[in-house]
C-alpha cells in the first residue's frame, strides 16, 4: 500500500519522472540501484523476455513476474494489463489480481482482445469507445485500495487520427482515468495533446529503435511540453540482448570469455549487492554452527 501512497504523490508533484521498463526482480533491482523512483513491467519486455510475445502471456505469468518484482523493491510498479485479459467482467478480475499481486498501478489499453501479434507491425486495431468506457468502470470499481491507480492507454491515434485519439482520452478521463497513456504520431501531436486534454498526469511512451518514425524525447522536451511521466518501454530488454548476442558470438568463435577481469569484478559485486547477498552471508553467520548446521 506504501508504493501506491509513494505513486500518487509523485503524480502530484511537479517535475517529471523516468519510468523504465523492467522484466524481472534482476532488472528491478539494479534500476532501484540506478536511482529510479518507480518502474514498470512493460509488456514488450515480459514477452520477449519469455520468448513467446505480449499478446502470448497470459494473466497469471504477467501476475507471478508481477509477485516477483514486488518481493525484492520497494518502487511503485506499473503493470502492462493489455487489453484486460477480455470484457468487463474479465477486467474486473484483472484488476484485483494485479493489485494484490503487489503493483502500484496497472495500464489497459483500448486495443482488441485477444491482442495480435501485429501490433508490433504498426497493425493497431481499437475497440469502441463505448466497450472501453465499460472496461474503466469495471477496473475502477474493482479495486481495493484507491490508491491503486487506474492508467488508461489510447491507441487510436494511429488508427483513427490525432482528433479520434484527444476525443478518447477526454472521455476516458471523464470515465475516472487517474492516468493518460497516449501515443501521438509525431512531434508536432506531441507537443500540442497536453494542451488540448484535460488536466490530468500524461505518460509519454519512448520506443527506442522503433520502425515508425515515433518520436523519441528527453526528459527535459517532455517535461516542458506538460508530460508527467516518461516511460522507456523497450530500451532495457534490447539492451541486455545486445550484451548478450555481442557475448555469445564472442564465445563461439573463440572459446574465450573476452571480459576485463577487473571491470566484470566489479559488475558481478554489483549484481550481487543488487541482490542482497551481504545480508544473507550476515544471517547464516549468525544462525549456523561451524559445521553449517
Amino acid at each position: 500500500m506504501e508504493t501506491r501512497k509513494k505513486f500518487r504523490r509523485m503524480l502530484s508533484e511537479p517535475g517529471i519522472e523516468i519510468q523504465p521498463a523492467v522484466y524481472d526482480p534482476l532488472s528491478a533491482k539494479l534500476a532501484e540501484k540506478c536511482g529510479f523512483n518507480l518502474l514498470a513491467l512493460g509488456g514488450y519486455a515480459m514477452g520477449a523476455h519469455t520468448a513467446i510475445t505480449e499478446p502470448l502471456m497470459s494473466l497469471e505469468e504477467v501476475a507471478q513476474i508481477t509477485r516477483q518484482v514486488s518481493l525484492v523493491s520497494n518502487l511503485p510498479l506499473m503493470v502492462d494489463a493489455g487489453a484486460g485479459w477480455g470484457d468487463p467482467l474479465h477486467v474486473m478480475h484483472t484488476t484485483k489480481v494485479l493489485e494484490r499481486a503487489g503493483a502500484a498501478s496497472i495500464h489497459i489499453e483500448d486495443q482488441f482482445y485477444p491482442k495480435r501479434a501485429r501490433y508490433h507491425q504498426g497493425v493497431e486495431e481499437v475497440i469502441p469507445v463505448e466497450e472501453m468506457l465499460l472496461k474503466i468502470k469495471a477496473a475502477l470499481s474493482a479495486r481495493d485500495d484507491p490508491d491503486f491507480a487506474i492508467v488508461v492507454r489510447t491507441d487510436s491515434m494511429r488508427t483513427h487520427g490525432y482528433d479520434e485519439g484527444i476525443r478518447r482520452i477526454r472521455e476516458y478521463v471523464k470515465a475516472g482515468a487517474d492516468v493518460i497513456k497516449l501515443f501521438p504520431n509525431n512531434e508536432a501531436e506531441t507537443i500540442r495533446a497536453p494542451k488540448e486534454v484535460p488536466p490530468i498526469p500524461l505518460v509519454y511512451v519512448n520506443s527506442t529503435g522503433n520502425k515508425f518514425g515515433r518520436g523519441v524525447f528527453t526528459a527535459t522536451q517532455l517535461e516542458g511540453w506538460g508530460y508527467k511521466i516518461l516511460y522507456d518501454a523497450i530500451s532495457t530488454v534490447n539492451v541486455a540482448a545486445q550484451a548478450l548476442i555481442r557475448y555469445y558470438t564472442h564465445l563461439r568463435k573463440t572459446g574465450e570469455h573476452g571480459l576485463d577481469d577487473e571491470e566484470i569484478g566489479k559488475v558481478r559485486l554489483q549484481v550481487e549487492q543488487a541482490i542482497g547477498l551481504e545480508e544473507m552471508y550476515r544471517i547464516e553467520e549468525q544462525t549456523l554452527d561451524p559445521l553449517g548446521r
